[in-house]
């Protein structure tokens, strides 16, 4: 008996109800969770998790301030008809495939639910550890909320932690600050981390690790089967775990699709300096690592921005006449 190699996409054989794949030369009892990841290529849209219908919650639960904020950014950045500032919310959900039989789904809720007691992976872990290992912390905190929650917590974590530098501009006398680290590639990796993350995984919780050297940004997730952690960086397609979730992302601006993400987090910190990061998967997390600034570069760097600073705004001070 003969069958043509399994791919991906297509539905995993079985044999009196099992399923098995070859580990070299031998044939062994296929693990349920990789099962379960082929069925759900083959048929995303039945078996997503972000497509199932959100157990206990209505339309009254979900933040009508934050679905509202996404529909005037989108119709700002021309993603969105206009006519979406005056529809009923559940048109716009409906249309963005976030509804189901008028019931909000789980990807529903994860954008946007304030009742979150059925969803214990709706957390994020942040901790600032001294040194370069997990052995002592000085800052452990949890954040739990819906994406948008979860994003504000962790950026704010990212702002309490890491140095702050800044300087006055030539052209317009305003100071323009900078994290050690890239803002913008920071949030980029927070945002696709909370994106393309494997929601379903209900006992795992996506983290955000500072250590003297480095910053990891880690979520419960697989790389898609074209992409690798070395291929990354390199121009690909959009594979997204979460295909109604970044849908909604993108029409509200907070993502792009055309797989840039990765580049657009790697131009960011070039921009400024920094090395570019690593992606890493363990079999289980996807992890990002951002590698900070040796500590005496970004000593002298604030020390050499505040001076400036000073030097600037004391030029920029309006002499007053004492006579």
């Amino acid at each position: 008996m003969h069958f043509d190699r399994w791919v991906w996409g297509e539905r995993p054989h079985t044999f009196h109800g099992c399923p098995y794949y070859k580990v070299e030369s031998t044939t062994r009892v296929m693990p349920q969770d990789m099962y379960d990841e082929r069925i759900r290529a083959h048929q995303p849209l039945l078996y997503a998790w972000e497509g199932q219908m959100a157990d206990g919650i209505s339309l009254a639960d979900l933040n009508e301030k934050h679905i509202r904020g996404c529909i005037r950014l989108g119709v700002e950045s021309g993603r969105i008809p206009s006519s979406a500032m005056n529809a009923p919310i559940e048109d716009t959900l409906a249309k963005w495939k976030l509804l189901k039989n008028g019931i909000p789904t789980n990807g529903a809720a994860l954008l946007f639910s304030d009742h979150i007691d059925e969803y214990p992976q709706f957390r994020l872990r942040m901790a600032r550890f001294i040194g370069t290992d997990k052995n002592e912390f000085i800052d452990n905190q949890r954040a739990e909320g819906s994406f948008f929650d979860l994003l504000d917590a962790g950026m704010a974590f990212f702002f309490k932690h890491l140095n702050l530098s800044g300087k006055i501009t030539d052209h317009s006398l305003q100071r323009e600050e900078h994290l050690e680290v890239p803002y913008k590639a920071l949030r980029e990796a927070l945002i696709n981390s909370l994106c393309h993350r494997q929601w379903e995984k209900y006992n795992l919780t996506n983290s955000i690790a500072i250590y003297d050297d480095r910053i990891e940004i880690a979520n419960p997730g697989i790389f898609p089967p074209q992409i690798t952690p070395e291929t990354i960086k390199e121009p690909h397609e959009s594979y997204p775990y979460n295909l109604k979730i970044a849908e909604t992302l993108y029409k509200s601006t907070y993502l792009e699709n055309w797989g840039s993400g990765a580049k657009r987090i790697i131009d960011a910190c070039r921009e400024q300096g920094i090395v570019d990061p690593v992606w890493q998967w363990n079999g289980g997390f996807i992890t990002v690592t951002f590698k900070r600034p040796n500590d005496i570069e970004s000593v002298m760097r604030l020390r050499e921005s505040s001076l400036e600073y000073r030097s600037n705004t004391a030029q920029a001070r309006p002499k007053h006449d004492h006579r």
